[in-house]
């Protein structure tokens, strides 16, 4: 089926979209991405590949993204991260969307592709981490570790701030979240050499917290900040 590029969409585009989706499933994917912790209540068992030449297609189509996420299909949310327009979506819509995270993967990739990119983004990430819902608070710990990758504009203070918050939320032995935290504390510290020294002492203040996720994490994250290669990157970089 050919699907035509607009701007605009109507739902008897999104539609065939949809179709496009659905006569791909693939039950054997679903099975394995079950896995690696990608449940959903409508979940078909598509690649990314053919996701991303969806996207391609349909780039920049906010009014399709939106009606692919209330569709409430996994990969239609996917899909609708990698072609919403960042500058179109409102902190409303992040706000409903993040509600409705049910694995890692959908969480990061929507953070990853979107969300880190609008103009709320950092005020998210704080907003976020301290709400109780597990992947609700793993999106604000993924936009952490993320904007800390791609926001080139952002200050240290910024990110100092966010470790502080690190240590705070280290304690939640929730996988979906402390995997997160890890996250956000190594990109924090591979950003630069001062980042990277106030992560070290960050990481090295959580070892000492008595949980097993909190010596997990800052085991984790003093075993790579401290390595070899961040460290000659960092010192290249300077």
């Amino acid at each position: 089926m050919k699907t035509i590029k607009t701007n605009h969409t109507t739902k008897s585009e999104t539609g065939a979209v949809l179709t496009q989706l659905f006569a791909h499933a693939n039950p054997k994917n679903v099975e394995g991405m079950a896995r690696f912790g990608i449940v959903s209540k409508n979940i078909l068992g598509l690649t990314t590949p053919f996701l991303r030449s969806l996207a391609k297609i349909h780039n920049g189509n906010h009014p399709m993204a939106i009606e692919l996420w209330n569709s409430g299909v996994y990969e239609a949310r996917a899909l609708a991260a990698m072609i919403g327009d960042p500058k179109q979506l409102t902190q409303m819509q992040m706000n409903a969307w993040v509600k409705e995270f049910d694995n890692w993967a959908i969480c990061d990739g929507v953070c990853i592709h979107l969300f880190r990119k609008t103009p709320y983004a950092h005020k998210a990430a704080k907003q976020w981490c301290k709400r109780k819902e597990e992947f609700v608070r793993r999106a604000g710990f993924t936009m952490m570790a993320t904007l800390a990758v791609h926001d080139k504009t952002a200050s240290d203070h910024v990110f100092q701030q966010y470790l502080a918050i690190v240590k705070k939320y280290s304690t939640d032995e929730r996988n979906g979240v402390k995997k997160a935290v890890n996250w956000a504390l190594r990109q924090i510290g591979k950003r630069n050499l001062p980042l990277n020294a106030v992560a070290i002492a960050t990481a090295e203040e959580i070892r000492r917290i008595d949980s097993p996720a909190a010596r997990w994490i800052a085991a984790d994250a003093l075993r790579e900040l401290r390595g070899d290669a961040v460290q000659k990157r960092l010192l290249h970089k300077k």
